[in-house]
């Protein structure tokens, strides 16, 4: 299965895509239109991008719901299965269910479906694509014989739920419908020529939408329906989508040309602790620590990112090596008791932690500050800040003196940043936050959007950034 701009990734993608809208279920954030005239129920394509934010639930790209008889949907399934259905008069009317497993929480997926039902090829009536490549392996299918539901008039169209559950968690960008044609993968994407394992997106400006097409690319931070709104229609058909609990915090720049870091859930010492907002928010009730690691880290090169502390009573904030994560599994806290060169912890009481080993020198925070950490991997530095300011007379662009830095041994790991958390939560900030910034600031090359100025040298934690630098 080819990659989807991951962390092997490209700087160069020739077609970028800006935004995308990541979907809360805790508040039901979903996009929302009834067409006022029927499309062509007989043919049609749905074009999408998608980064999933959790494996253990549904998650519904695009639905339709009139009944229980009569309903259409595209989903992650709680299995890890993609996972088509449309039912008419009860039954299956079309279906597909892959036999493969997409869990993926790290990098971005390419769906496109076909319905076509009066193809005399009975087998491309019902078409999925994954990342360019058909489905042919099914775990379950049946291709149609009656018109769909989807592209019907009167009736609520959704995009991110389905009659207001199985709500998609996680990040949708890119979103395609073609009225009338059956269209194939590569006329929304496209193996990139010199790293051709990844599939990326391509300009879908000149296609034909049709009468009830529609192209959603989530410029606007609006939460109208018209032009302006998160929801507006760019393909020139004016199909503008009602904004149902999104807000602009939700227009994310993560998206499937530039896949920017999140926590893992995948990858925490313990089952325990909740991840929200598109896995940028991370939260422990339990009174004992529970960590979280960033999806992606470096080997190399200069890295930042902020984290707000929310409300709580003891964390701790800073970087650790991959490497070290895999061989001890159960970390207590970021900078507590065992290698002593391969975690350092930022605590709330202005102490730094190096395997146990504390000392002081940097300020203490509290609930609604904001952390900054600047880990320098070249000089086996890591600066901690707070509210703007950085922590013992720092500076992380002091190179190799590391003025007011914690020293660290690289030897070649993949380093990142984490958080260790404590009856509290956090929200992160690895350059597309979930919260609203009141300055805006990017990194050297234009990425991120960050409260405080990113020290120049270093650079936000995402694809474009770590194809250059990492």
């Amino acid at each position: 299965m080819p990659l989807i701009l991951g962390t092997n990734s490209i700087k160069e993608t020739g077609y970028d895509v800006a935004n995308s809208l990541r979907f809360n279920p805790a508040s039901n954030d979903r996009l929302t239109r009834t067409p006022a005239s029927a499309g062509n129920r007989n043919k049609w394509t749905w074009s999408g991008w998608a980064k999933r934010g959790t494996d253990d639930e549904d998650l519904v790209l695009f639905g339709l719901y009139q009944n229980s008889s009569y309903e259409t949907h595209l989903k992650f399934a709680l299995g890890g299965e993609i996972r088509f259905l449309e039912k008419y008069n009860g039954s299956a009317n079309g279906k597909i269910n892959t036999l493969a497993k997409f869990r993926d929480l790290v990098n971005w997926y390419h769906i496109v479906v076909v319905w076509d039902k009066d193809n005399s090829t009975s087998a491309d009536k019902l078409i999925m694509y994954v990342n360019g490549l058909r489905i042919t392996d099914f775990d379950g299918s049946a291709m149609p014989s009656n018109a769909s539901n989807w592209n019907s008039d009167g009736l609520l169209h959704e995009i991110g739920a389905l009659n207001g559950s199985s709500d998609m968690n996680g990040y949708i960008c890119e979103v395609c419908f073609i009225d009338g044609q059956a269209l194939a993968p590569t006329d929304f994407g496209e193996y990139d020529e010199d790293s051709p394992t990844i599939w990326k997106p391509k300009d879908v400006s000149g296609l034909t939408f049709g009468s009830n097409g529609f192209f959603l690319e989530f410029k606007q931070s609006g939460t109208g329906t018209n032009s302006s709104g998160m929801g507006a229609d760019t393909s020139g058909n004016n199909h503008h989508f009602a904004v149902d609990n999104l807000t602009s915090v939700d227009q994310s720049i993560d998206t499937c040309t530039n896949n920017f870091a999140t926590w893992n859930p995948l990858n925490r010492n313990t089952s325990m602790g909740s991840f929200h907002h598109g896995n940028l928010e991370y939260e422990v009730d339990a009174t004992f620590f529970r960590t979280a690691f960033a999806t992606f880290g470096a080997t190399q090169g200069k890295w930042y990112f902020e984290c707000k502390r929310v409300i709580g009573t003891s964390f701790s904030i800073g970087i650790i090596s991959l490497d070290y994560k895999s061989r001890t599994p159960n970390v207590s806290y970021i900078g507590g008791a065992g290698d002593a060169t391969n975690n350092i912890g930022y605590l709330k009481d202005g102490n730094t932690a190096i395997g146990g080993s504390e000392t002081s020198g940097y300020a203490s925070y509290g609930n609604g500050d904001t952390v900054m950490v600047a880990m320098d991997i070249d000089n086996g530095a890591v600066y901690f800040g707070v509210n703007g300011t950085w922590g013992n007379s720092g500076n992380p662009e002091s190179g190799a003196s590391k003025t007011g830095a914690r020293s660290f041994t690289p030897s070649g790991e993949e380093w990142t940043f984490a958080v260790s958390v404590y009856d509290s939560h956090w929200e992160a900030n690895f350059g597309s936050p979930m919260y609203a910034i009141s300055s805006g600031n990017s990194d050297g090359d234009g990425f991120g959007n960050f409260e405080y100025a990113v020290p120049s040298g270093y650079y936000s934690l995402n694809t474009k950034n770590l194809a250059e630098y990492g």
